[in-house]
């Protein structure tokens, strides 16, 4: 919904865990997305395992891969981005700050 707020056009592909994610990544060999974003705190795997899962894919390997989570511990923050992720964002309080945080990535790169 947030990102149909930022821009209707946007086409969203959507997992209910990091393993269904990185199924649909891989049984779509020629499927390479615009940015892909993952929740720290998912099911059956975190967030730093999908996103390793991601990086090992080399089609996808240059999306930009961005992490989030409602932690903002510095050594988890650190560990998102060492593995690969192009940034990280605590999940903002209310909908409309998050709207704005997804059009603040989308946004610049749509420009282009």
């Amino acid at each position: 919904m947030a990102l149909r707020d930022v821009d209707e056009e946007i086409s969203c592909t959507v997992a209910d865990n990091g393993v269904a994610a990185l199924q649909k990544l891989s049984a779509q060999p020629d499927f390479v997305p615009s940015f892909i974003f993952i929740d720290m705190n998912m099911p059956l795997m975190t967030g730093n395992q999908c996103l390793q899962g991601i990086k090992k894919i080399d089609r996808l390997s240059n999306v930009p891969v961005y992490v989030y989570s409602t932690s903002s511990d510095p050594h988890t923050i650190a560990e998102a981005k060492r593995l690969g992720a192009a940034d990280f964002f605590v999940k903002p309080a209310g909908y409309q700050k998050f709207v704005q945080l997804l059009s603040a990535v989308i946004k610049p790169v749509k420009s282009e």
